[in-house]
């Protein structure tokens, strides 16, 4: 029989995501009419794993919701995609995390999220013997005890634990950063960790000061890394960008999966960037991003 395709444990923050479509972004308190409305799931890990699962791997969500509606709306649209959600604990008392997006004519969004501070953030119970079946784990920042658990414990079971490092509020604990095998910043959280807005002296700073593999994704110029100490570059695949929320998170879904299936970190950043690419190029939902097909008809396209 065929081996199952790898799994990918997701950690973090899942999220409802209420989408406001504009001409354009608000310069000043105003009231403003939108063009369009839609609610979606949201949340770094939470899109991640969906990412996974729409690229043929097996997808795990750990994180916390609040025991409300919004909570089992979150939980049922991930199901829908594919994602395990065994491991989506409801939180008595609390509320789940909702983000209010705006999305300009020429796909770029701002974005306000609420978080509810009494989200239980003790990782304890999270089932780290689930790893052992496991070909990778990837962790946000929003939850970053968990995240520093569980990248903890796939480094001691030798497997790739990747980090979406976004920015995050000032006093968090970073303690993750010194546990995963690879860190992918987004532009901002690497000006913040390394208090430099410059990309390659800002890896350097953090390759220095973590011991890990570290890259940065750039917007429309691409992914950028370190690689023995030489900075390396993935352009950004050629598409018109319409709609770019959550294209970082596909970046870090896609990513984690290529080295769960062996990839080298190079081949897995361009293997990524297509994928994010995809997903700038469509409107919509989980529902528009990238399939396997999809990355690989852009990829041969690129070298056609």
């Amino acid at each position: 029989m065929p081996n199952p395709p790898p799994k990918v444990v997701c950690v973090g923050i899942a999220v409802m995501d209420h989408v406001f479509s504009v001409a354009e972004m608000p310069s000043r308190p105003s009231k403003s009419f939108a063009t369009g409305f839609a609610e979606v799931g949201g949340g770094p890990a939470a899109n991640a794993a969906v990412t996974v699962a729409r690229l043929g791997g097996r997808a795990t969500l750990w994180a916390r919701v609040g025991d409300d509606a919004v909570g089992r709306q979150i939980r049922d649209e991930l199901a829908g995609h594919g994602v395990t959600v065994d491991r989506v604990r409801a939180i008595a008392g609390a509320r789940s995390g909702l983000s209010a997006v705006l999305l300009d004519g020429a796909g770029e969004r701002m974005i306000v999220n609420y978080a509810d501070p009494d989200l239980d953030t003790d990782p304890s119970w999270l089932p780290l013997a689930e790893l052992s079946d496991s070909g990778a784990v990837l962790a946000d920042m929003r939850w970053p005890a968990a995240a520093a658990h569980v990248l903890a414990a796939a480094r001691a079971r030798g497997l790739p634990g990747v980090l979406d490092a976004d920015r995050v509020p000032d006093g968090t604990d970073c303690s993750a950063f010194r546990v995963a095998s690879h860190i992918v910043f987004s532009q901002p959280g690497l000006a913040q960790a390394a208090g430099d807005g410059d990309l390659e002296h800002g890896l350097r700073v953090m390759a220095a000061e973590t011991g890990t593999w570290v890259a940065v994704t750039a917007g429309g110029e691409g992914v950028l890394w370190l690689e023995d100490h030489v900075l390396r570059h993935q352009p950004a695949y050629a598409v018109t960008p319409v709609d770019t929320l959550g294209a970082g998170d596909v970046f870090h879904g896609a990513f984690a999966l290529a080295l769960a299936e062996g990839r080298e970190p190079g081949q897995a950043c361009d293997f990524a960037a297509a994928a994010a690419a995809v997903k700038c190029g469509r409107h919509g939902t989980r529902a528009g991003y990238p399939t396997r097909v999809d990355v690989e008809t852009l990829i041969g396209e690129a070298v056609s």
